[in-house]
């Protein structure tokens, strides 16, 4: 399971609105990544595909593939914005390393 601070959430929402369908789920994925093993991937699907465990998070449907879960399990997923804009914020248990950019990992 996974978890998403409110203004992760908000910020989720807002994109939605904008730019997709107001149904679509939020998707948290890796895919492999130059910087480390793994890169985190939000995106947003109209219909979870049948590897997918739909979870509900703060009110929002949250979609996880079962190759991703065993790595994003514990996963906390922030927004924060400063001077330089904001972004969202990947905390993982399951890291062993992390990129410089925040949104890579590894893991042994």
């Amino acid at each position: 399971m996974i978890h998403l601070s409110k203004s992760a959430v908000n910020e989720v929402l807002r994109l939605r609105r904008k730019h997709t369908p107001t149904n679509a789920r939020l998707r948290v994925g890796i895919q492999p990544s130059c910087c480390s093993s793994m890169a985190y991937v939000l995106e947003f699907e109209q219909e979870p595909r049948s590897d997918s465990q739909v979870y509900v998070l703060e009110g929002l449907e949250v979609v996880i593939d079962q190759p991703s879960a065993p790595y994003l399990n514990g996963l906390t997923v922030d927004y924060t914005e400063d001077l330089m804009g904001g972004g969202f914020r990947f905390h993982n248990p399951n890291a062993t390393h992390t990129c410089g950019c925040g949104n890579a990992f590894s893991v042994d």
